[in-house]
């Protein structure tokens, strides 16, 4: 199993073998391209030289961010972004003994299980647990009972809505292709029910 979601064998070798590098690409996937957001944790252990939870954790706060601001730039909220990616390593260390992978393999948990326990993590609403888990169990080998159910429409087979569909250059254009379409008709939903009288 290998990822191929950057472009970059690097950045997505390193999300294949830790997954704590793509838990904080995950949380990291917001108002930037999801190629950026998702090479973000290589950029962080190469300026760091770790990713290891509890490291991170307990980093200098504005050192931290400091290594998010460099250029190329991790995300374009630095500040606020390396103090989301300590709170969610914090969780990690505290209550998985740094081990992200814990969340979806501990007690043998099945897919309603781990999606309550992606929502308990800092950064993690329904949205990005939901597309989450749906990238555990379409490329990551999490077999847990009921995980397309759990992941709601991001779980479904052959669909082109999130990260948890790209597994080649294609696949990334159709996947941008489908949130440019969702954007353009929230936007005319948007626009049509705010319509002052004429």
């Amino acid at each position: 199993m290998t990822l191929h979601i950057t472009g970059d064998d690097a950045a997505d070798r390193l999300l294949t073998d830790d997954p704590l590098a793509l838990l904080i690409g995950m949380l990291l996937d917001q108002q930037v391209a999801m190629e950026t957001a998702f090479a973000g944790p290589l950029k962080i252990a190469e300026r760091a030289g770790t990713l290891d939870a509890a490291a991170l954790a307990t980093f200098d706060p504005d050192a931290f961010a400091e290594l998010f601001t460099a250029t190329p730039a991790v995300h374009r909220y630095p500040g606020s972004m390396a103090g989301r990616v300590q709170a969610l390593c914090r969780t990690v260390d505290e209550e998985w003994g740094g081990d992200a992978a814990a969340i979806w393999k501990r007690d043998d948990p099945d897919g309603a299980t781990v999606l309550k326990r992606l929502k308990a993590l800092p950064g993690f609403g329904e949205q990005k647990a939901r597309i989450f888990l749906a990238l555990l169990g379409k490329q990551y080998g999490f077999t847990g009972a009921g995980w397309r159910e759990a992941a709601g429409s991001y779980g479904e087979e052959g669909s082109f809505r999130s990260v948890a569909d790209i597994t080649s250059p294609e696949s990334l254009t159709k996947v941008r292709e489908y949130k440019r379409e969702m954007k353009a008709q929230a936007k005319a939903a948007k626009s049509s029910s705010g319509g002052g009288g004429v």
